[in-house]
């Protein structure tokens, strides 16, 4: 019963074919069985001239031409049409955007996709491939690397009592930079990883409507708030860098790790060599890569050939910085929040204890001292220095 019906299928499918096939002129078979067909005569009106709106081509007419004749003999195969798209050839477009004239981009490679036939798939591969790949299992690595210290190790704390001495570490003003960084770091962060990983992880649980709506507002965020968290980077870098310029002291603290090696805890200026690492290779170095390949996707950089390459490369750079950088977030956050005995207070209220000073910035505590740094900066240290702050 089977043979019958695929046998019927295939009469109909040629009875099908021959009614919809233009007729053919009949060539005679000569000896040998070998057919001779007449190359088909161009129409009137065809011309061989090159068409400006084809560069590449050698005719627009010719490409029609080529494409009926295929379609005489294999109704349905456009291929003459789609190897002149897959050549990444540019055609005419009314659109007025750069690469509305290139349907599908020429064939090109990143580093470990050599399968790829065009450019936008090698950069889907990439980016849906190792990129996402080692910078989950990075970010993965360093939440459990600091949830390990913190439950193996704990948190640090003082050794000596708090005198109730304070002194003023951050005026009004430093705080206000630093959480404007923060906060808008935090939310590029987030909306950047849902962006990112959000496909794997959220569109499961959500479903692809809610997930689209969530992840599409999410990537508005992003948008606006990236120039905020330059300018606010700019800002930091101006009030901090005076007091983050690199000494012997910094190589003696990163050597013995800021007192996991050897005894005691290594005398350190306001900064230590750890916030000086985060502060040039984080804040600037990274912040800066960051901060420009986002406005080069955000299309506000002038001077810029904003083709679908450039964006790729802009996209690849701008994807592997904000990991990394991510990834350094989240030791710095960890110390600054649970990690450290007194480290939130002082951001949180701008002052701290002299013993908290003393064990963990000596030299700065030496130079509050002996007088050489003030106790207090602002009227408004100086009006708080005589009530307490509870050390976090």
């Amino acid at each position: 019963m089977k043979k019958c019906l695929a046998s019927l299928a295939l009469g109909l499918s040629l009875l099908a074919t021959t009614a919809i096939a233009p007729a053919q002129d009949k060539t005679p078979v000569p000896p040998g069985g070998i057919v001779v067909s007449t190359p088909p005569q161009s129409p009137p009106g065809i011309t061989s001239a090159p068409s400006p709106g084809f560069p590449g081509v050698e005719s627009a007419d010719i490409l029609k031409q080529n494409q009926a004749e295929r379609t005489q003999v294999q109704p349905g195969n456009a291929a003459p049409t789609w190897r002149v798209v897959k050549e990444g050839t540019t055609n005419y477009s009314s659109l007025p955007a750069l690469d509305a004239g290139v349907l599908i981009q020429p064939k090109a490679q990143f580093p470990g996709q050599m399968r790829a036939t065009t450019a936008g798939e090698a950069w889907r591969q990439y980016r849906n491939g190792p990129l996402t790949k080692f910078g989950g299992w990075l970010l993965l690595g360093a939440l459990i690397l600091l949830a390990a210290v913190y439950f193996i190790a704990g948190k640090i704390r003082m050794k000596a009592p708090m005198t109730g001495r304070l002194i003023e570490r951050f005026t009004s003003f430093e705080r206000i930079v630093h959480w404007t960084v923060a906060i808008s770091f935090v939310t590029l962060a987030l909306t950047g990883m849902m962006i990112l990983f959000g496909k794997y992880v959220l569109m499961p649980i959500f479903g692809h409507t809610l997930f689209g709506w969530i992840n599409y507002a999410g990537k508005n965020i992003h948008n606006f708030v990236g120039p905020l968290f330059a300018g606010s980077l700019v800002v930091m870098f101006i009030t901090y860098v005076k007091d983050n310029i690199p000494g012997l002291t910094d190589l003696r603290w990163l050597a013995r790790l800021g007192g996991v090696l050897g005894k005691g805890h290594p005398p350190a200026g306001r900064f230590n060599g750890g916030e000086k690492v985060w502060f040039w290779l984080g804040v600037v170095v990274l912040g800066l890569i960051v901060s420009a390949s986002g406005f080069v996707l955000d299309m506000l950089v002038p001077g810029i050939i904003y083709s679908r390459g450039n964006m790729q490369i802009a996209n690849v750079i701008h994807l592997v910085a904000a990991v990394l950088v991510t990834a350094m977030s989240l030791g710095h956050i960890y110390l600054g929040t649970i990690g450290m005995e007194g480290a939130y207070a002082a951001m949180r209220h701008g002052y701290v204890d002299d013993t908290w000073a003393k064990e963990h910035h000596q030299l700065w505590y030496d130079d509050i001292e002996s007088g050489k740094v003030p106790r207090v900066r602002t009227q408004e240290g100086a009006n708080r220095v005589g009530t307490p702050v509870k050390a976090v």
